[in-house]
């Protein structure tokens, strides 16, 4: 039986899949999944042999490779060891945890924070530990797959509202019974288009229609605000969103997960998460280098305005040059392209004149809207900038982008 060629759904769309990436490898045009050799500083790095400019990286504050932070994580090796003895629960707490905790909910001005094993788990065990059955989830029609999947999972009615669009929100929690329990979800840097929530209008209908509010800051934490703490002082509404979330493998070189909010909510979550309770903790080297990671964003601050003025830089040059850059206004700048064929051409060119920067195409967009997802980090000079920017137009004339 296993020796036998199945033909069921299964089976047809593995071979799908398989069919197009082997379709886009013969082309030359598959660009993921490509291994980086060395890190020459936040910029740059080394693939196939080659020295590349890095527009890729969500290292926005150019924080990978700093030595505070490496030598955090080295020093909690020599202590701890490479791992821990379980799950947070039961015997992998170590007060290196407790710390990061403490230091997240400070940073984030909540009174409490837990974190977790990646992004994704957080967002998916959040949602669906805290709405279930009767209850009335509603989410950005751009939010995260990982906001999708915990909509999804929790068993609430899953309400989706046009993106930033709040008309449409407003119309949608006025349906909802007033007895439900409500969460409303959005991000707060959308990752595909760099686009911002609009905070304020979310707030208010949630104080209106008594929601509660969670707000993904995987692409705004060390982005927006004046200080990096994200949307909440980007908007000057520090203490009103309900539900914190955050990422630590982006501005924070690491990996993991976070949720800040009331104490309550995170006892709550300690006892009811099951990505908490049944998941391994985080290992002591990447809780140091996230601990020590926030400590570097309060004591060099200048990080944020170096990334606020390369990403303004970057948006206005490419507009200059004709581009399509959507309604971005952070670090995340979609270079609209068009076809996935386009993209994938831009992509080309791009990487070799030694930019490194990635295609986002359909189904990840819809049809017709690819793009390349470039970022900038505030470790990129403003020569870095410019070259790439002299790049993409070339590539752009030469595709027929622009």
């Amino acid at each position: 039986m296993e020796n036998e060629r199945r033909d069921d759904s299964i089976e047809r769309r593995i071979r799908a899949m398989c069919t197009r990436v082997q379709q886009i490898q013969q082309e030359g045009l598959y660009f993921y999944n490509i291994p980086i050799e060395e890190l020459h500083g936040g910029a740059r790095v080394l693939v196939n042999g080659r020295e590349m400019g890095m527009f890729a990286s969500y290292g926005y504050l150019g924080l990978l490779g700093h030595p505070r932070i490496n030598a955090a994580a080295q020093r909690a090796v020599a202590k701890y060891g490479s791992g821990t003895h379980g799950v947070r629960t039961l015997a992998g707490t170590l007060t290196l945890h407790r710390e990061l905790e403490d230091m997240i909910a400070e940073f984030k001005g909540a009174e409490a924070a837990v974190t977790f094993s990646s992004g994704y788990v957080t967002n998916l065990t959040t949602v669906s530990a805290l709405v279930g059955r009767h209850d009335y989830v509603f989410s950005d029609k751009l939010n995260h797959a990982s906001i999708v999947d915990g909509c999804l999972l929790s068993g609430a009615k899953f309400v989706r509202f046009r993106h930033n669009d709040m008309n449409d929100l407003e119309e949608k929690l006025r349906e909802a019974p007033t007895t439900a329990g409500k969460l409303v979800v959005a991000d707060a840097v959308f990752s595909m288009d760099g686009d911002i929530i609009d905070l304020p209008g979310v707030v208010d209908l949630c104080r209106r229609y008594g929601a509660w509010l969670m707000i993904d800051e995987a692409h705004s934490l060390g982005v927006l605000g004046k200080n990096g703490k994200g949307i909440e002082e980007h908007f000057g509404l520090e203490g009103t969103v309900d539900i914190k979330m955050g990422t630590l493998s982006k501005t924070i070189p690491s990996v993991g997960g976070y949720i800040a909010g009331s104490a309550d909510l995170i006892r709550y979550l300690r006892h009811q998460s099951r990505a908490y309770i049944f998941s391994a903790a985080l290992p002591p080297a990447q809780a140091a280098a996230a601990l020590e990671a926030f400590r570097v964003i309060q004591d060099e601050v200048w990080r944020v305005e170096a990334l606020r003025s390369n990403a303004e830089m970057f948006i206005k040059g490419l507009k200059r040059r004709g581009f399509d850059t959507m309604k971005t206004e952070t670090a995340i700048v979609p270079v609209l392209c068009g076809t996935d064929e386009k993209a994938f051409a831009m992509t080309r060119e791009a990487h070799q004149e030694d930019v490194f920067v990635l295609p986002v195409v359909s189904p990840a967009v819809p049809e017709g809207l690819a793009r390349l997802r470039a970022t900038v980090t505030a470790a990129h000079a403003p020569e870095d900038i410019e070259h790439a920017m002299d790049v993409f137009e070339r590539a752009g004339k030469k595709i027929g982008v622009i």
